[in-house]
């Protein structure tokens, strides 16, 4: 029996080696300019699609997904944010963007159908088992907020021949107000569910108090060469966090952890990789961290990062003091934190014009790369209302010599309809090296009924940020940022439509109300009413009237003799 024991314990623990290796988490910070931190939380865990069809959810969420196998879903992007990315002060987005989505909440999944009709289906089931789920309302993306992209979005699993039959469909709600109800159930998802690892740190007080966050959620299907597919979901969450603002009321001149969070880290999940160092942070090793017990730190060969390796059973918290000062000689922002990368794009956007009737959208994209040509998609989902005249759309450049008139290579365009589906606009462009380039376009602004607006109505109308694609380069000597794809959204706007005076359809109410009232009150007591002598009605009526009648005539002839 002691034999036998001695085979099994040490095959367990490769077994749990085995399933702990298909979930793994980590925590990056990276101290950016202005007081401020990133701080990347990554989720990653990987189901085989054997175990997934035979309903075996052991580290991929069972209520995720019975809702993907209901439905027919083959891959799911979901993104909650908040906040502007500040590319001039902050560099490059993390993930290269494609972790990010536009203001409110963005959604675009690959359904496998055989017409468009049942795909629609399919995404209205898929709309609304998920607004159950995260508590949001995904159940408002109808078919007017809903699109078919074209040119902007490619697969990001293997699908094999199955590709065939697949529909995406994108929906953006840029008016939801992402909160802690949309954090409780993403951290439901988790094997370790906020109770233990790197999840232990997040609390809905600190994350929407931060200055930009973004929660992402992606799941598709992996083929890796020689090995069985499996079915992976990536769990994201992204926070720039003001470190002044965050650890007060003790503000100094470092910060740690448990300030910034609030709470200590607690431990490891059990079923994390041991491989993946929980923690990791971006800062120059001339710097000095100082971690609690139990910790053991690895440094990167580059010189720009370390990680932490955290006992499984303690609490975990860093501290990382200020660089001191050489008598008057300040250190630089360089020797403080790692220089942050220069965007491939710099893009804004902003709405043109004057007036109720008419106006006109203009985005700016600039390439900083003095020798890199830049080429992208760039798409707009626009609402119906926003009627937009294409042949206005124009493109200039500056900042090159020469006329450039290619900057538009491709346009796919589908016109709105109204209160049935919106404007959906596709350019492929190309922005050459050190140059911006001006995209501008005319629309005309609808006239809703006045059932049709919020309680809020003066307030505008929020348009979603356009999604920018940029495409890997062809060219061999493009750098390493540019061989692959990466996003980037602008800001969203704020349209203001012609606004009727609400108070005139209230008095028209009241008029109405009361004409009809007294118009129909009159005539039912005409066809109603019967009307009688006294001397014909029942005999307690009349005597009540003749007692009355003659209560009136005492008190007459009474009054007249005081007057006398």
């Amino acid at each position: 029996m002691r034999s036998f024991l001695s085979y099994l314990i040490p095959l367990l623990f490769l077994v749990f080696d085995v399933f702990a290796s298909d979930y793994h988490e980590q925590l990056n910070l990276k101290p950016l300019p202005q007081s401020s931190l990133l701080a990347s939380f990554n989720f990653r865990s990987n189901t085989t699609l054997t175990q997934f069809a035979a309903h075996n959810f052991r580290y991929f969420p069972r209520s995720l997904g019975q809702i993907l196998q209901h439905v027919g879903t083959r891959e799911l992007h979901l993104r909650f944010s908040l906040g502007r990315w500040d590319a001039e002060s902050w560099g490059a987005r993390p993930w290269d963007g494609t972790k990010e989505g536009g203001t409110g909440v963005e959604l675009w999944a690959w359904l496998e159908a055989d017409t468009e009709e049942e795909a629609d289906h399919k995404w209205l089931t898929l709309t609304n088992a998920l607004s159950g789920l995260f508590c949001a309302s995904l159940n408002f993306i109808d078919e007017t907020r809903t699109t078919r992209p074209v040119m902007s979005f490619r697969p990001e699993g293997d699908h094999g021949p199955a590709i065939d039959r697949m529909h995406l469909l994108h929906g953006v709600l840029p008016h939801e107000i992402v909160c802690t109800e949309n954090l409780t159930p993403f951290l439901k998802l988790l094997p370790c569910k906020g109770k233990a690892g790197i999840s232990s740190l997040l609390d809905g007080h600190k994350l929407f108090d931060a200055t930009w966050q973004s929660m992402a959620i992606d799941i598709r299907p992996l083929c890796p060469p020689g090995q069985e597919c499996v079915l992976q979901i990536e769990q994201t969450i992204d926070m720039v966090l003001d470190i002044e603002r965050s650890k007060r009321p003790r503000a100094g001149e470092e910060w740690s952890l448990d300030q910034l969070f609030g709470k200590y880290l607690k431990g490891t999940c059990p079923l994390t990789d041991p491989d993946v160092p929980p923690v990791c942070i971006q800062v120059p090793e001339r710097r000095d961290i100082f971690s609690t017990g139990g910790a053991v730190e690895i440094k990167n060969p580059n010189g720009l990062s370390r990680c932490y390796q955290i006992s499984p059973e303690r609490d975990f918290s860093m501290i990382l003091p200020r660089m001191p000062r050489d008598g008057d000689n300040p250190k630089t922002t360089a020797d403080e934190h790692v220089q942050p990368g220069t965007p491939l794009l710099y893009a804004e956007r902003s709405f043109t014009g004057h007036g109720q009737e008419r106006g006109g959208v203009q985005s700016i994209l600039t390439n900083p790369s003095p020798d890199t040509e830049v080429e992208f998609v760039y798409m707009e989902s626009l609402p119906w209302f926003m009627r937009v005249y294409l042949h206005t759309l124009k493109a200039r450049v500056e900042g090159t010599s020469g006329a450039k008139d290619d900057l538009i290579e491709e346009i796919y365009y589908r016109p709105a309809l109204d209160r049935a589906r919106g404007t959906q606009l596709e350019l492929r462009m190309r922005v050459p090296p050190a140059s911006t380039v001006f995209l501008t376009y005319d629309f005309e602004k609808s006239v809703l009924r006045y059932t049709e607006y919020p309680p809020d109505a003066n307030r505008g109308f929020d348009v979603a940020a356009s999604i920018i694609t940029i495409l890997p380069s062809t060219s061999p000597n493009a750098p390493p940022t540019l061989q692959k794809t990466s996003n980037l959204r602008t800001t969203s706007l704020l349209l203001s439509l012609p606004t009727p005076d609400f108070s005139m359809p209230y008095n028209v109410i009241i008029f109405t109300s009361t004409a009809i009232a007294l118009a129909f009150g009159g005539l039912y007591n005409i066809l109603v009413r019967r009307f009688v002598g006294a001397d014909e009605g029942p005999e307690e009526v009349g005597g009540l009237r003749g007692k009355i009648a003659l209560l009136v005539a005492k008190l007459k002839s009474v009054t007249k003799g005081k007057v006398d």
